[in-house]
């Protein structure tokens, strides 16, 4: 499994997961990024940006993946261009020329047709992370990939609750731990249906 956003809170949980049951797992971290806890659960890392096309593709080379993962996001105030837009377009063409036919987004709600799950005072103070991930969205839906979007409400540290859901349902929305984030995706990782 090849993970972009593997520092982050949501792709350190999910790399413990995949890691601790064994599969093999590679981030791409950039070079800037610690890397000690990944290293520490056995995850392989690539050190890369997903804004550079080479490192994008040298990634996907460094192993035969089956599926790639994306929970990258922004830092308030990191300057762009943003990595959840124009970084996903080259992992999509990556995974295409690399014959990996499996991606899994995370991204947020309020993004692509779930806008209105959200308040005005969200689209007024989330407006550009939404907009770039609802047009990293709409690139992965016509990539013509296997894929799986997850959109997430609020993300909070506490420990797992076991009561994250997947639904379809965007009237339906709270807050996840991102373990139990984390085990969502490994959920729809899992789906083959």
């Amino acid at each position: 499994i090849l993970i972009f956003g593997g520092t982050g809170r949501t792709g350190l949980a999910l790399a413990k997961l995949l890691a601790g049951r064994g599969d093999s797992v590679t981030a791409v971290v950039r070079p800037t990024s610690d890397a000690t806890a990944l290293e520490a659960i056995g995850v392989n890392v690539f050190s890369g940006t997903p804004l550079d096309r080479d490192d994008v593709n040298n990634a996907f080379a460094s192993a035969q993946f089956d599926a790639v993962i994306s929970t990258l996001g922004q830092r308030r105030g990191e300057p762009g261009p943003r990595a959840d837009h124009a970084g996903i377009e080259l992992i999509i063409d990556a995974a295409k020329n690399h014959g990996v036919q499996r991606m899994l987004m995370v991204t947020m709600i309020g993004a692509g047709d779930s806008i209105s799950a959200v308040s005005e005072k969200v689209i007024e103070f989330l407006g550009v992370p939404i907009e770039a991930k609802t047009a990293a969205e709409a690139l992965l839906a016509n990539s013509g990939l296997d894929y799986t979007i997850l959109r997430p409400g609020g993300l909070n540290s506490e420990p797992d609750a076991g009561t994250g859901i997947k639904t379809t349902d965007h009237s339906v929305m709270g807050v996840i731990a991102v373990g139990d984030l984390g085990r969502l995706v490994v959920e729809c990782l899992d789906d083959n249906s």
